[in-house]
């Protein structure tokens, strides 16, 4: 009886394609948040290239008139 109670903790009654089915669902998950985290970043990061760029060539209309 106490065999069946370790296999049971130890898997959770679960098959290895079960198991192995839910770790790439799971890192699926990971790795699209992830990227979703560095392409926010990137759009963050470049928008405020573009706005610098744009406030410094204003700057310099504002300057000449």
């Amino acid at each position: 009886m106490e065999n069946y109670g370790e296999e049971r903790r130890k898997n959770g009654g679960l098959s290895n394609a079960q198991i192995e089915a839910i770790t790439e669902a799971i890192l699926a998950k990971i790795y699209e948040d992830i990227g979703r985290s560095i392409v926010k970043k990137l759009l963050w990061a470049g928008g405020a290239v573009i706005f610098t760029v744009a406030a410094w060539i204003g700057k310099d209309h504002i300057l000449l008139k």
